[in-house]
């Protein structure tokens, strides 16, 4: 038996005697094409750390999941030798109604936190649009929806998190217990790791009451330069929209604002709205999300002042690279998406944008053969800190290795 041979016997061997059901990879399983050697699915914290423990004995790489709709996000994994799968952490959420707030394991369903809520007239807004992704999967992506504007993302909705370190160690910050880690705001930093600090496990939010009434109005815009300023009105107006969005389906068409009215006399509010510009057909309840994991998606960050100019710079990269982007998102907040088919000129418009604009472009999903040519993230100033922080919480590399900003 090979030395590789025989680590793999030990490694599973350690893994079986912890009490956590433990299966082999299989198909269904690969990240960016790497198959698990095996799957882990804990039901409780304690099983998670136990899980870490037995996987850093053995250098194993660990990669967290949750509803898995976003697995295709981000770069590849250097290594993936265990899956830790979060389906099982999905106990009814402890919900505290009178005080707006809600605990619940990483494994929970958006769709069924919501679900819950509802039945006492609450909610958590952040409208993520993708069906089946959990709490774990949501905080690890940052995933937030069109109410970003008014609401807050992730980040700021989250009040307590308890997570699990690579070494197995359980931490809480905020919420109804206060176990800080060396003084970081474990909240703020597992939001959006892609898995690379460690494992979530819980998480406490604070909730709003559910609106009396929600209403969308739409208008038209013939260019970026009218829908910069139609956002920048809609931003502004009295009926305090909790989103703007813009949509663009195709460079070379008009665009579509439009805005979110909620609360008391919505239909009213929102009628307001209408000398402001020609009113379009209503979007639908929300506006998609596009991610089409047989193409790319992007995502652009620009201060909404520069909005017209990036929307341009984006229409003149694109032509120049022979695609055809749809541009749409969170115009008030200056976060959009760009959807575009999977092409070798990929790589020319993401250098070109990112010369061009006041802002960010980062690629957060494409083929895996793509993705390996690209730099993701491109330019992040911070990177210095965020590897020392990589290097206190995970020094010997092994969650989700190569998945995050500069290869952490």
């Amino acid at each position: 038996m090979s030395g590789a041979q025989e680590s793999r016997r030990e490694a599973a061997a350690s893994l079986e005697k912890i009490g956590v059901t433990i299966r082999d990879g299989g198909p269904g399983d690969e990240v960016a094409g790497l198959r698990p050697s095996w799957v882990a699915l804990p039901e409780s914290t304690d099983e998670i750390a136990a899980v870490l423990r037995a996987a850093a004995g053995h250098d194993l790489a660990v990669l967290p999941v949750g509803g898995g709709t976003k697995l295709h996000w981000g770069p590849p994994p250097e290594r993936c030798d265990l899956l830790l799968d979060t389906c099982c952490l999905a106990a009814a959420p402890d919900h505290a109604a009178g005080d707006l707030v809600v605990r619940a394991q990483a494994g929970v369903t958006m769709e069924a936190l919501a679900g819950l809520l509802a039945r006492s007239g609450q909610e958590l807004a952040l409208d993520v649009p993708m069906a089946g992704a959990t709490v774990g999967g949501t905080l690890a992506t940052a995933t937030a929806g069109p109410r970003r504007f008014r609401y807050g993302t992730a980040r700021d909705l989250l009040i307590g998190i308890t997570v699990v370190l690579a070494d197995g160690t359980v931490a809480r910050s905020g919420g109804r217990v206060v176990k800080n880690v060396a003084g970081y705001d474990l909240g703020k930093l597992f939001t959006g790791s892609y898995g690379t600090l460690g494992v979530i496990a819980e998480a406490t939010f604070r909730l709003h009451p559910l609106p009396a009434q929600r209403r969308w109005i739409a208008f038209t815009a013939p260019d970026p330069h009218a829908a910069r300023a139609l956002v920048a009105a809609l931003a502004a107006a009295q009926a305090e929209p909790s989103a703007v969005e813009l949509d663009w389906p195709d460079p070379g068409a008009p665009l579509t604002v439009s805005a979110l009215i909620e609360g008391t006399a919505a239909d009213r509010r929102a009628a307001a709205l209408l000398p402001l510009g020609e009113a379009a057909a209503l979007p639908p309840e929300y506006p998609e999300y596009e991610d089409d994991a047989d193409g790319a998606l992007l995502e652009l960050r620009v201060p909404p002042a520069s909005l017209a100019t990036a929307l341009l710079t984006v229409r003149d990269a694109a032509e120049r690279a022979g695609l055809s982007p749809r541009v749409s998102g969170a115009a008030a907040s200056g976060v959009l998406r760009i959807a575009l088919p999977a092409h070798e000129g990929l790589s020319g418009f993401v250098s070109a944008v990112r010369a061009a604009i006041d802002g960010r472009l980062i690629v957060v999903a494409a083929p895996e053969p793509l993705m390996r040519r690209l730099d993701p993230w491109g330019e992040t100033g911070a990177l210095t800190l965020m590897r020392r922080v990589k290097e206190r919480l995970d020094p010997g590399r092994r969650m989700s290795p190569g998945r995050f900003v500069g290869g952490i």
